[in-house]
């Protein structure tokens, strides 16, 4: 698919990240906090939900647009996911007759708040990244058995914390915990010194399934609405005294911040590739029948506080082990219901070179290699007030599907976190 032309001329660039084949959905606040839905289009974002107000936009079962996010939406399924792009794609293209109506609904990207794009219903995190899962089980098991004797079986993953997701912008506070070294006779409380970042994507769960009904791999990819960056901050030093036997708790409580922009999975169809080669085979109601992960470029940036930016890694979503749609299948296969505004986590997506590492763990080797920073300064694992961006976008025939920054900013732990 090449470049769809818009009236909007800063969305015709090659390297715009809002082009009209993208239109990743949205919510921005304004000054007496109305939450708007709303799409990206160029360096402008379109109001939708004064669209659908004013008759300009119609939707089945509507209005669907004019609440505080896209929950309601997302619940209406695929039907209406695609009538919508369609009619926007249609008011926004070159030569619309409808322009003079559709422009008083514009209003600038730059300056505009973005917020939550999603009531998250429940957090799912996945372990399915298979660098990432070696190159950590090689660090404390050794090469031999980096990899636990379930992993290239069973896409793993924890239940987290739907509260702790975050939108991009969020500062994120230093947590405390319980902290025990090899060395130590007995675990103190303390504030996290391994505090990590974890490079994700996130897969928003759209239409919701019943109970007791496990899906199939396709109906599970049916079911997801769109994708975001998504980072899964870690206390590495706590999650390694807490995570036997049940596996992380306190240590991924703090927070998870998403991108504010959700790409909805149409705009992504012509990137999918396959899943890697099979080391072994799948049970079947984990087999793909068509392509499922997607070819996203990804990075991460880090910015110390009194220095200029440096990106510690570059990888690609293509990397992963397990799609969002195998994950989403076995989530469901005790009969666990899913529903509308779920978000899975990919796990982190390394890819095989030190460059392409998707954690400080990694890239830092646990901390025994750290890494030099533009101007000199060195990281095993974040300082305060370090700022982390996440970047991905895919590149299409003349034109960018973007996702938009997904920021945080790490804040100094509190002096004594039960002060009242």
């Amino acid at each position: 698919m090449p470049l769809l032309l818009s009236w909007v001329d800063s969305a015709n660039f090659s390297d715009c990240p809002f082009p009209l084949n993208n239109l990743p959905c949205c919510v921005f606040a304004t000054g007496d906090d109305t939450r708007h839905c709303a799409m990206p289009i160029g360096d402008h974002l379109l109001n939708l939900a004064s669209l659908e107000s004013a008759g300009h936009i119609v939707l089945d079962g509507g209005p669907l647009l004019n609440g505080p996010n896209w929950n309601r939406f997302m619940a209406a399924g695929p039907a209406v996911w695609a009538a919508l792009r369609a009619q926007v794609q249609r008011l926004l293209a070159t030569g619309a007759p409808e322009r003079i109506l559709i422009e008083p609904h514009l209003v600038p990207l730059a300056g505009t708040k973005l917020v939550m794009p999603l009531e998250v219903s429940e957090y799912t995190d996945f372990y399915a990244g298979r660098h990432h899962a070696f190159n950590v089980g090689t660090m404390f098991r050794g090469p031999e058995n980096a990899l636990p004797p379930n992993w290239l079986h069973i896409p793993i993953g924890y239940n987290g914390r739907a509260s702790s997701v975050v939108v991009s912008g969020s500062d994120v506070r230093r947590p405390w915990g319980q902290i025990k070294g090899p060395n130590d006779e007995a675990p103190r409380f303390a504030p996290s010194q391994r505090f990590d970042i974890e490079l994700e994507m996130g897969a928003i769960i759209g239409t919701p399934s019943e109970n007791g009904q496990p899906l199939t791999v396709a109906e599970a990819d049916a079911m997801i609405f769109g994708y975001v960056l998504l980072n899964d901050w870690s206390a590495r030093d706590i999650q390694a005294w807490e995570y036997q036997p049940l596996g992380p708790f306190q240590s991924k409580a703090t927070a998870t911040t998403i991108s504010p922009f959700i790409v909805m999975k149409a705009a992504l169809e012509p990137f999918r590739v396959s899943t890697p080669t099979r080391e072994v085979p799948l049970l079947p109601y984990l087999v793909e029948a068509e392509p499922l992960l997607y070819d996203i470029d990804l990075e991460v940036a880090l910015t110390p506080q009194s220095a200029g930016e440096t990106v510690i890694s570059r990888t690609n979503y293509r990397e992963m082990y397990y799609s969002a749609a195998q994950q989403l299948a076995h989530h469901t296969t005790s009969g666990c219901a899913m529903r509308s505004g779920d978000l899975l986590g990919s796990g982190t997506i390394s890819g095989p070179s030190k460059e392409s590492r998707g954690s400080l763990l990694e890239l830092s080797w646990g901390g025994k290699e750290p890494l030099v920073l533009n101007g000199g300064e060195t990281r095993s694992f974040l300082h305060d007030h370090d700022t982390i961006i996440l970047r991905g976008h895919a590149k299409g025939d003349g034109y960018t599907i973007g996702f938009g920054d997904c920021t945080g900013r790490i804040l100094p732990a509190l002096s004594d976190p039960y002060a009242r």
